[in-house]
């Protein structure tokens, strides 16, 4: 079996994040860069998976919509273990776009599980692996916390509201995980560092496909309000305050 892993590009969560143009693109100088947290978690999966050879699975790929500036987080995929890596060398405009652009590369490769994480910890879509199984004709299965492959079907845990359940589903399949789907994200050690250097990275050009989204402006949230602080002794203002401004009374 061929695992693919889709991974996105990005900014650390301690990033401040800054604008510019008047608040209509985002400030890049500074930032670091790292792998999602949902595709990181997706990838030591696929590595596992690839470490028990009673799965069948031969290789894991990672596949990223980006331009060269992205290549320092793909080299960082390749050195936590992935085989290869392609990238799809375009500005990732919206999750339709990505998701067709990715959808070209598994037809080309023939992947037999493709694995995405269910967001992006910067825009937070949610909607590229969906996508994705919709351009590709593959059945997809959502909220994956936990994966297995006994005898050549995917044996796929879910979170389900009161509850989990389990299904099965041949392979070619979209798995779109959260978090469950691995205990902690694998670490680089320094040979898998050394050894990314050389590891292939091929890279394709886009297909034309138009976005369907596009963004106007950016907008920072509202700061917060000062805390408040209530005298033990005075539940009436407590009462008070969650009634008339909280408004949760």
């Amino acid at each position: 079996m061929k695992v693919l892993v889709c991974i996105s590009n990005v900014p650390d969560t301690t990033t401040k994040v800054k604008f510019t143009d008047d608040f209509e693109k985002l400030d890049t100088s500074n930032i670091q860069w790292v792998i999602n947290p949902w595709d990181e978690l997706s990838l030591t999966r696929a590595l596992e998976l690839k470490d028990d050879a009673s799965t069948g699975v031969k290789s894991v790929t990672v596949a990223h919509v980006g331009l060269a500036g992205a290549e320092p987080t793909i080299r960082k995929a390749l050195a936590i273990g992935a085989d290869d890596a392609i990238r799809i060398n375009a500005e990732p405009h919206d999750a339709y776009y990505v998701a067709a652009q990715l959808a070209e590369v598994v037809k080309a490769e023939s992947f037999d599980i493709v694995l995405c994480g269910i967001e992006s910890s910067d825009h937070n879509g949610s909607t590229v692996g969906g996508m994705l199984s919709e351009f590709l004709g593959y059945p997809s299965v959502s909220a994956v916390s936990g994966l297995k492959i006994e005898n050549n079907t995917l044996v796929i845990n879910r979170e389900i509201d009161g509850g989990k359940e389990t299904v099965t589903v041949p392979a070619p399949v979209v798995a779109i995980v959260q978090k469950g789907i691995a205990k902690e994200p694998r670490i680089a050690a320094m040979r898998g560092i050394m050894m990314a250097r050389t590891k292939p990275v091929k890279v394709v050009e886009p297909v034309a496909v138009d976005a369907l989204t596009g963004i106007i402006s950016f907008e920072m949230p509202e700061p917060r309000a000062a805390c408040k602080f209530v005298d033990a002794e005075d539940p009436k203002q407590l009462i008070g305050l969650l009634q008339n401004e909280a408004k949760v009374l």
